[in-house]
C-alpha cells in the first residue's frame, strides 16, 4: 500500500524577519513613545495609584523615569482597580500632585478627578500599559503623533456650528442614533485628546498609554461631565461581542435603547438570556469608543473593547452588580456594574458624512494623515497592513 502523499508545502509569503534583527530597533521607538507620553517635568510631584495585579516593573519604569527628570514620586496601591471613587483619605496626597498615573476605573468620571483636571493636573491612564512586555507590541511603537492626527482627521469629518445626528447601523439590523446639538459638539471635541494630544504635556490633559484607545464618539464630556444628563439615544444595537464572552455570538441579539437605558434584550441564545439579566435597565455612558491606532489587535476585546480603528465598543453601566462578571471575571480591572459591548463591522453617518464604512474607519485615507504616515514608511502598511 502507498504511503499517503505529503501536504505540499505552500510558500507564498516571506517569512518575518528575525527578532534579533529587528528587536532592538522596534524597542527604542516604543521606548521613545513612552517617554513623550509621560511627559514628566522636573519639580513634578507624581503620583501612582496603582493595585496588586500591575506588573511592578511598569512602576519601576514610570518611577526611573521621573527619577531621571527631577520629579519626585509616590505610589498608592489599592485592593483593586474597581474603587469607585478615590477614597477620602487620599485626596489630600492627590491634590499635590502635578502628574498622576493610575489603573482604576474611576479616573475619569470621579467629579474630584475631574476637578483635578480643571486646575491644570496632567494624566495618563494605564489600562493598556499593565505589563512592561506591552513595550515589544506593534501597537506600543506605532508612530504618537500619527495616532494622534489619525484622530484629527476624524473629528474633522463631524459637522461644526450645526445640530447633527450620530448614527450606528450594521447589516445585521443595528440603528442606533445620538442628537448632538452645537453645544454637546463643543463640549466633546474641546478636550485633548479630540485635538489629538496624546502626550501628557499639556494642563488638565487625560491620555491612554498605550496609545491605543482613543476618545469616545459620545459620553458625559458632551454633557458637560453631567454622568446622569437626559438624552434621546434611541434604536437598537446588534453587538458581536461582549466583554466576559469567550468568543463573538453566534445568534444576532438586539439591545434596544430608549432615552440612553436599555428597555429590551432580544433573543433566544444564552447568550442572549445572560445579557438580559445583566443589561436591562443599564445606562449608556459610552456611545462609540472607539480605537485609533492600525497596529492594536483587532479581535482582542478585553479589557475594555477592540482598540482597532473602526472597531467600537459601547460601555453601559448596570442597573446592579452582574454576578455572571463576577463569576467569569473575578480580577477584571473594571467593576461588576460595568459591559462593554462590542462591533467590528459598523457604518457611523452623520448628516451624509461616513466616519466609519463596515468597520473601516475612514481617516485612515485622509490624506493628511497619509502624507504623516509617509515619514515613518509605507502609508500603506502603516496605516492599513495587517499587525
Amino acid at each position: 500500500m502507498n504511503a499517503p502523499a505529503e501536504p505540499a508545502a505552500y510558500v507564498g509569503l516571506p517569512p518575518p524577519p528575525k527578532a534579533s534583527l529587528t528587536e532592538t530597533r522596534h524597542y527604542f521607538q516604543a521606548l521613545d513613545n513612552f517617554f513623550r507620553v509621560f511627559a514628566i517635568r522636573p519639580g513634578d510631584r507624581v503620583m501612582m495609584l496603582t493595585d496588586p495585579l500591575l506588573d511592578p516593573r511598569v512602576v519601576d519604569a514610570v518611577s526611573g523615569l521621573a527619577k531621571a527628570r527631577g520629579a519626585t514620586v509616590n505610589v498608592f496601591m489599592a485592593p483593586t482597580t474597581t474603587l469607585p471613587r478615590i477614597p477620602e483619605e487620599l485626596k489630600p496626597l492627590l491634590a499635590q500632585a502635578q502628574f498622576v498615573v493610575s489603573t482604576w476605573f474611576c479616573s475619569i468620571e470621579d467629579p474630584f478627578n475631574v476637578a483635578q483636571r480643571k486646575a491644570g493636573q496632567r494624566w495618563v491612564k494605564t489600562t493598556y500599559f499593565r505589563d512592561l512586555d506591552l513595550l515589544h507590541t506593534p501597537q506600543a511603537r506605532f508612530p504618537v503623533e500619527l495616532v494622534g492626527e489619525i484622530i484629527r482627521a476624524t473629528e474633522r469629518r463631524f459637522p461644526k456650528d450645526v445640530d447633527f445626528t450620530l448614527r450606528f447601523t450594521d447589516e445585521r439590523g443595528s440603528d442606533l442614533a445620538i442628537p448632538y446639538t452645537r453645544a454637546m459638539r463643543e463640549a466633546m471635541f474641546a478636550g485633548n485628546r479630540w485635538r489629538g494630544k496624546m502626550t501628557a504635556d499639556e494642563p488638565g490633559c487625560y491620555v491612554h498609554y498605550l496609545p491605543t484607545h482613543g476618545p469616545n464618539f459620545w459620553d458625559s464630556t458632551a454633557m458637560q461631565h453631567d454622568t446622569g444628563a437626559a438624552i434621546a439615544i434611541d434604536g437598537a444595537l446588534y453587538p458581536q461581542w461582549a466583554i466576559g464572552f469567550a468568543q463573538p455570538f453566534a445568534e444576532n441579539i438586539a439591545v434596544v435603547f430608549e432615552n440612553r437605558y436599555v428597555s429590551a434584550v432580544h433573543g433566544a441564545s444564552d447568550e442572549a438570556r445572560i445579557l438580559r439579566g445583566m443589561l436591562m435597565g443599564g445606562k449608556l455612558i459610552e456611545g462609540g469608543g472607539c480605537g485609533f491606532n492600525p497596529k492594536a489587535p483587532r479581535h482582542t476585546i478585553y479589557p475594555a473593547g477592540s482598540n482597532a480603528p473602526g472597531a467600537l465598543h459601547f460601555g453601559i453601566d448596570l442597573a446592579k452588580p452582574s454576578d455572571y462578571i463576577r463569576k467569569m471575571m473575578p480580577l477584571w480591572e473594571e467593576p461588576p456594574i460595568h459591559q462593554d459591548l462590542v462591533t467590528f463591522d459598523t457604518t457611523v453617518t452623520t448628516n451624509g458624512t461616513t466616519i466609519i464604512d463596515r468597520g473601516f474607519l475612514m481617516a485612515l485615507r485622509d490624506p493628511t494623515v497619509v502624507a504623516m504616515a509617509s515619514r515613518y514608511g509605507d502609508p500603506v502598511d502603516l496605516l492599513e497592513g495587517s499587525v
